[in-house]
C-alpha cells in the first residue's frame, strides 16, 4: 500500500502523523511511504532522517494525496485539503466530527474510507489512540490554567499551591477520564486543592483510592457544579462522550457563579467543549474573556509540545496503520472490532451513531 503524510496545516499545528520508525516499519513489510516535504521539521524530525528510514519525499499535500491510498494525518481536513481527497482513499486521523458538519459532508461527497483515532475503541471502553493525546492535553490544562492565573496575563493572581500561611488554590475537574485524572496529577503536584466531578461512581471511588484522599470526589450535577465553580480559580474541561457532542456542564448564566479572573481550560473543545460559551482558539491567540472568566479552548492542545506528542501518537497509530496496510481495509476491520469502531465515514455513509446523532442525519448501521 501507498501510505501518504502531509504537512499539517492547522494553525499552529507542528505535530506529524509518522516518525522515522514508523517509515522504517512499513517500508520493511513491503510499502511505500511518501511525505510533503517539511511535514516533520515543527516536530524536530527533518527530511533526512525521513528519507534515510525509507521515505520518499514529495514537494506539495496535491502530490502526497494523488499518489497515496491511505492519507494519514494529525488532524483533520481543512477545507483547502477537502479537494484533494478522492474516491476508496482511507484517511486515517482525528475528525472529531460531531460538532462538524462542514467535514462530514465534504468527505461524504469525496466518498471516503473515514476512520477517526478518537473512536476507535478497546472491550474494556478505553480509546487507545485518544489516549495520549488526552494526557498531554490534561498534563497542559494545569500548566496553561497557572499561566493565565497570573495577573499580568489577567488572571486573579493566585498561585495555585499557596505559601505556608496562605491558602491554595482550588482547582475543579469536570470529568474523571485519561484528561481529567492526568489533570489532577499535576494540580496535586502544585499543592493545590483539588475537586474532580464525574458521573460514575465506579471511577470516583478509583480515583479516590490511588490519589489516596488528595483529591475530593464530586458527583456529577447541577447543584454540586454550581456550588464547586463559585469557589474555583481554576476548572478544567475534560469531559468525553466517545464521538459525541459533549454535554454543556457550565451555561453561560453560570459563569456569573465564578470569580473574576478565574480561569477555565476546556480541553473538551474538539466535541464541543462542556462551556456554553467555549468556542474553538489557536495557540497563537489562546484565550478570550466572557463575564470576567478567562476562556483557554484551543482545539490542539498537544501542538504546542509537538515533540512530545508526535512521538507519543505514534507509538500508537503505527500497530493499526500496518494493520491496514497490510490487510487492506476491509480485512482490518473485519478481524478488529476496535479499529471496526474507528469508522465514521464509509464511501457516502455516515456509519458512526454518534456523530449522525449530533449532527441529526441518517446513521447506515455498518452492517449494511
Amino acid at each position: 500500500m501507498i501510505i501518504g503524510i502531509p504537512k499539517e496545516i492547522k494553525k499552529a499545528e507542528n505535530r506529524v502523523a509518522i516518525v522515522p520508525a514508523g517509515v522504517e516499519t512499513l517500508k520493511r513489510n513491503g510499502h511505500r511511504v511518501i511525505i510533503e516535504k517539511s511535514a516533520g521539521i515543527g516536530s524536530g524530525i527533518t527530511d533526512e532522517e525521513l528519507e534515510k528510514a525509507g521515505a520518499e519525499i514529495v514537494d506539495s499535500a496535491k502530490a502526497v494525496y494523488s499518489n497515496a491510498e491511505m492519507i494519514m494525518k494529525v488532524k483533520e481536513p481543512l477545507p483547502s485539503e477537502y479537494d484533494l481527497m478522492k474516491e476508496n482513499q482511507i484517511i486515517f486521523t482525528f475528525f472529531h466530527l460531531a460538532p462538524n458538519s462542514e467535514l462530514t459532508k465534504a468527505l461524504l461527497k469525496a466518498k471516503v474510507i473515514g476512520i477517526a483515532y478518537e473512536t476507535i475503541q478497546l472491550d474494556d471502553g478505553t480509546l487507545p489512540l485518544l489516549t495520549p493525546m488526552s494526557e498531554v492535553a490534561g498534563r497542559m490544562s494545569i500548566q496553561v490554567g497557572e499561566f493565565f492565573l497570573q495577573k499580568e496575563n489577567g488572571g486573579r493572581g493566585v498561585l495555585l499551591g499557596g505559601i505556608p500561611g496562605v491558602e491554595p488554590g482550588n482547582v475543579v475537574i469536570l470529568g474523571g477520564g485519561v484528561a481529567g485524572t492526568n489533570a489532577a496529577k499535576m494540580a496535586i503536584g502544585t499543592g493545590a486543592n483539588v475537586y474532580i466531578v464525574d458521573v460514575n461512581l465506579k471511577r470516583l471511588r478509583y480515583l479516590d483510592d490511588i490519589f489516596g484522599g488528595r483529591i475530593k470526589s464530586v458527583v456529577s450535577n447541577r447543584y454540586n457544579i454550581e456550588k464547586l465553580i463559585s469557589i474555583a480559580d481554576l476548572v478544567v474541561g475534560a469531559v468525553l462522550i466517545p464521538g459525541a457532542k459533549t454535554p454543556k456542564l457550565i451555561t453561560k448564566e453560570m459563569l456569573s457563579l465564578m470569580k473574576e479572573g478565574s480561569v477555565i481550560v476546556d480541553v473538551a473543545v474538539d466535541q464541543g467543549g462542556c462551556v456554553e460559551t467555549t468556542k474553538p482558539t489557536y495557540l497563537d491567540n489562546p484565550a478570550f474573556i466572557v463575564d470576567g472568566v478567562i476562556h483557554y479552548c484551543v482545539a490542539n492542545m498537544p501542538g504546542a509540545v509537538p515533540r512530545t506528542s508526535t512521538f507519543a501518537l505514534a507509538n500508537v497509530t503505527l500497530p493499526y496503520a500496518l494493520k491496514i496496510a497490510n490487510m487492506g481495509y476491509k480485512e482490518a476491520l473485519k478481524s478488529d472490532p476496535s479499529l471496526m469502531k474507528g469508522l465514521n465515514i464509509l464511501h457516502d455513509k455516515l456509519v458512526c451513531k454518534p456523530v449522525a446523532d449530533a449532527q441529526g442525519i441518517e446513521c447506515c448501521p455498518i452492517e449494511l
